[in-house]
């Protein structure tokens, strides 16, 4: 009987233990923004610190834009007007007639996703195309996708899918999206929080996909797919190099294995390890990064950009804009700038007049909105050389 009594009070102690860990989950998973807003301030840096204030030269660091609501892209027409979008489903034309237009099915700001990444057309002149990333509500879950758009006057029409069904979740979407010298697409997803899609080259999730601008795949593809590489675990910056050579920025672990962000230069066919290695682990027929933030340090790196010789990324959950100084394809230093001055940083984009081009993204849920947030503020890059 006292046996039976043990017996009953032990299976009570598991149920309990087993539904205190599952209201824990599901308050973690709904609190995420939350418990992150709170206690995943910008960590601690051994980095060598950048410019940090230039109020004698104020022309060359100026809030170009302000009250934005999320501002994910930024991308310049040839006219000089500068293109925005707005997680919530927003693209901003500022210039001689500002304009917005709402693109149809952007879900919002659903975690991480919504209206994301934006190009245009190297042939914009003759043909009017632009291209967005956004996120899409399907069934009980999450699709992404790339449309193309014509941008006529005061109109936004012919709207046409050029990729869709990429895997999409709250959170690890990717999202960032350019031509590059090739005048091919460059797409960048994430793994949509499913870690082994990352190394599924029948899947488009965790990969760096290229297209030609009508959605077709180019024959020269590694994978006789969109896929150009693959391996990546959330994508978010990319940029070409003055040998036309694509380097791509993409968050490392988060929760208790934070930090460990990467600088991959981008070879056809590559492995770039995720989840197999992080940092700088080493395994036959995989990539390590050329750069990485170590444990230490959690830069969440979004919008890139090349310049005299170095990188420039935007850091989110780092709160800078950072330098990564090459030499021969190595990264020799990583520099952090304006370390918390601005908040959380998103976009990077050089523009036809020479500026450098970086947006807030402190309200995005994670961030403390300061005054007139979100902003774009344009930078003269030569400063980070003088």
């Amino acid at each position: 009987m006292a046996k039976r009594k043990r017996l009953s009070n032990i299976k009570k102690t598991w149920i309990l233990v087993a539904a205190a860990v599952v209201v824990l989950v599901i308050a973690g998973l709904l609190l995420r923004d939350n418990i992150y807003r709170q206690f995943f301030k910008p960590t601690q840096t051994t980095l060598p610190q950048g410019i940090q204030e230039l109020p004698e030269q104020r022309q060359r660091l100026i809030e170009y834009k302000t009250n934005l609501d999320v501002p994910w892209e930024i991308a310049f027409l040839p006219d000089g007007d500068m293109l925005v979008t707005e997680r919530s489903g927003k693209l901003r034309r500022f210039g001689k007639n500002p304009q917005s237009f709402t693109i149809d099915g952007a879900a919002g700001q659903s975690g991480e996703g919504g209206l994301l990444g934006l190009a245009v057309h190297p042939d914009f002149a003759s043909n009017q195309m632009i291209y967005v990333y956004l996120t899409k509500v399907s069934g009980a879950g999450h699709i992404n996708q790339v449309d193309r758009y014509k941008l006529s006057g005061e109109r936004l029409t012919n709207k046409t899918t050029i990729i869709a069904n990429i895997p999409g979740s709250t959170y690890h979407d990717g999202g960032r999206l350019a031509f590059g010298p090739d005048e091919k697409l460059y797409i960048l997803t994430g793994d949509a929080g499913v870690e082994q899609l990352a190394q599924d080259v029948n899947s488009l999730a965790g990969k760096v996909l290229r297209l030609n601008d009508d959605g077709s795949t180019p024959s020269d593809n590694p994978f006789d797919s969109p896929i150009y590489s693959y391996g990546h675990r959330n994508p978010q910056g990319l940029a070409w190099d003055n040998k036309d050579q694509l380097w791509i920025t993409e968050h490392g672990p988060s929760g208790l294995e934070t930090g460990y962000d990467e600088v991959n230069l981008i070879k056809s066919g590559g492995n770039y390890g995720w989840p197999l290695i992080r940092g700088d682990a080493t395994q036959s027929g995989l990539i390590t990064p050329l750069a990485q933030s170590g444990s230490n340090e959690t830069w969440a790196p979004s919008g890139t950009v090349w310049y005299r010789g170095s990188l420039f990324f935007t850091g989110l959950r780092g709160e800078s804009l950072y330098q990564a100084i090459l030499n021969d394809n190595k990264v020799t230093k990583v520099v952090s700038h304006f370390r918390e001055r601005f908040g959380r940083l998103r976009a990077a984009t050089l523009g036809p007049d020479g500026y450098l081009y970086v947006s807030t993204s402190n309200r995005d849920g994670r961030g403390a909105p300061k005054s007139n947030d979100d902003k774009i503020i344009r930078i003269d890059p030569d400063i980070f050389f003088e």
